[in-house]
């Protein structure tokens, strides 16, 4: 069963990590046939060099969808979809690394069973190094629960996922919210019927660092996830009730120190 990559890089990434990353896809046990890298913007000479270097190596497997300005991660995925061979595209971000194993474990699952439009991982984190794991990110498994939760927080973790580019296509694709745009998308794909799953099994390394950690608590992506919500609830897919309580624990944790933050996600938002 053949299978696309989807990545999108701009100009503030790592190149080391950008580089392991790809390596990750490359060393999968079933092999996609392309992978498809979105140069949101103009790059560094070191990203440029490395997509070059792999672009050469593999002409046939390598599609460079470049892009004159920086759109933001959303909207330069739907332009990176739009240049998949492949009806199934599997999304990786360009500083995290996948298992070997991740892409046959779920071209398994929509071999099983076709009516799957989506299919994620659970996720271990780490901070510098990835043999040392400090958390995993537990998502629910099934149908059901995974509709429950979106209605909340993000059902699964962004770059695990497996899903059928026409199904994400059909629903609208990815918005141009700059932030938060998985949990608008995937909450849109299962309130028109779309069937997800999720492996029980972590099949992907986050890099979970500093970095991460300020974006967490930034305004501007609190207030972003507050109006993620509050667009799901209009739209009828979340209540009311969800709209406050995500609203409210939003807030509070950008009030609390980087420190607190921190521990909050790890013993009430991790394992």
């Amino acid at each position: 069963m053949n299978y696309s990559v989807l990545m999108s890089i701009y100009h503030k990434e790592n190149s080391i990590y950008f580089k392991h990353s790809i390596d990750s896809m490359l060393s999968q046990t079933a092999e996609p046939e392309e992978i498809v890298i979105v140069k949101d913007g103009p790059l560094t000479h070191a990203l440029d060099r490395i997509i070059n270097e792999y672009k050469n190596k593999n002409p046939s497997k390598i599609t460079v969808v470049p892009l004159k300005a920086n759109v933001g991660l959303g909207l330069a995925l739907n332009e990176g979809l739009k240049a998949c061979r492949n009806e199934l595209v599997a999304r990786m971000d360009t500083d995290d690394i996948s298992l070997p194993t991740r892409c046959e474990k779920q071209l398994a699952c929509f071999a099983n069973d076709p009516d799957l439009d989506i299919v994620g991982t659970m996720v271990d984190e780490f901070y510098d190094d990835p043999a040392k794991i400090i958390s995993s990110r537990i998502v629910p498994t099934q149908h059901e629960p995974i509709y429950e939760f979106a209605k909340r927080r993000s059902p699964f973790n962004h770059p695990t996922v497996m899903y059928k580019k026409s199904k994400v296509l059909t629903c609208g694709g990815y918005s141009n919210m700059r932030r938060n745009q998985d949990v608008n998308l995937f909450a849109r794909m299962l309130f028109n019927g779309c069937k997800a799953m999720n492996i029980n099994e972590s099949l992907l390394l986050f890099r979970s660092n500093d970095d991460l950690l300020k974006r967490r608590r930034n305004w501007e992506n609190t207030k972003s996830y507050i109006s993620t919500i509050r667009n799901l609830w209009r739209m009828g897919f979340s209540s009311y009730r969800d709209y406050l309580i995500v609203s409210s624990a939003q807030i509070i944790i950008f009030c609390c120190p980087i420190s607190l933050q921190d521990w909050l996600y790890r013993t009430f938002l991790r394992q």
